[in-house]
């Protein structure tokens, strides 16, 4: 399998890379971990036509914006959004006119789901967590071909991150604050606690991705969490667009 980061900043695009979407190439699927503006570029990477997966943590907007240019994606056989409770109402109000083209007039079949409660529709092994931030955001721990992704997007330092993350092979966990900086009106890692998670949840890999773009504004700035993090968790890369992880 392949990683692929189409985007990896928080908040906003800029010279560093669009907002927060990653591809996973599966023999047998796409899938795809939140939906911003990196989405545009996935026909780059698939040339045949797949089931689609995709898995929103929540809904603020550098998670979701990609969405509005669904009906130009040439790669989906069908797509089968999963997100937490309440995506439904949401995506029906959110990919629909005004703001876009209505889910009907896709080019492909599109399906939503919620989770906990549709886990059983998905035909690979996932698990979903609540994680910590403002709102309620969704971590993903997924198990296919027999290795392990976890996906830990806007989030602070909590035990649901450590519980999906457990001995998994790569590690996806964002990475919004410099290190030191916290907050607790406003949740997110910083290299440290990334790593500590990483750590403590004997992962064999750990991924920084979803740098907030207001606090991270050139790469050389991500190197330099990377370095912070691997100070703790050795085997630790910070993510940068378009760049690709074989699994």
């Amino acid at each position: 399998m392949q990683v692929v980061f189409l985007g990896t900043n928080g908040w906003y695009d800029t010279d560093t890379g669009n907002t927060i979407c990653i591809l996973i190439k599966s023999d047998k699927y796409h899938i795809i971990l939140d939906a911003g503006n990196g989405l545009y570029k996935i026909d780059n990477y698939c040339k045949k036509k797949k089931l689609a997966y995709l898995f929103l943590s929540h809904f603020h907007l550098d998670h979701i914006i990609g969405l509005h240019i669904l009906n130009r994606i040439k790669c989906f056989q069908e797509l089968h959004i999963f997100g937490p409770k309440g995506t439904k109402n949401i995506l029906n109000k959110f990919i629909n006119s005004p703001f876009t083209m209505p889910i009907s007039q896709l080019p492909f079949p599109v399906e939503i789901y919620e989770l906990p409660k549709d886990q059983k529709k998905v035909p690979f092994h996932v698990n979903s967590k609540p994680l910590l931030h403002s709102s309620l955001t969704l971590g993903f721990r997924l198990e296919l071909n027999e290795k392990v992704i976890s996906y830990c997007p806007d989030t602070g330092y909590c035990e649901n991150a450590v519980e999906l993350s457990r001995n998994a092979d790569l590690l996806i966990a964002e990475c919004a604050y410099k290190s030191g900086q916290q907050s607790k009106k406003w949740p997110h890692l910083n290299p440290e606690t990334a790593a500590k998670i990483a750590k403590e949840a004997m992962a064999k890999r750990l991924a920084l991705v979803h740098f907030d773009a207001n606090i991270y504004k050139t790469l050389k700035e991500r190197k330099e969490a990377e370095k912070k993090a691997q100070e703790i968790f050795k085997n630790t890369f910070a993510s940068s667009d378009d760049l690709i992880v074989n699994i």
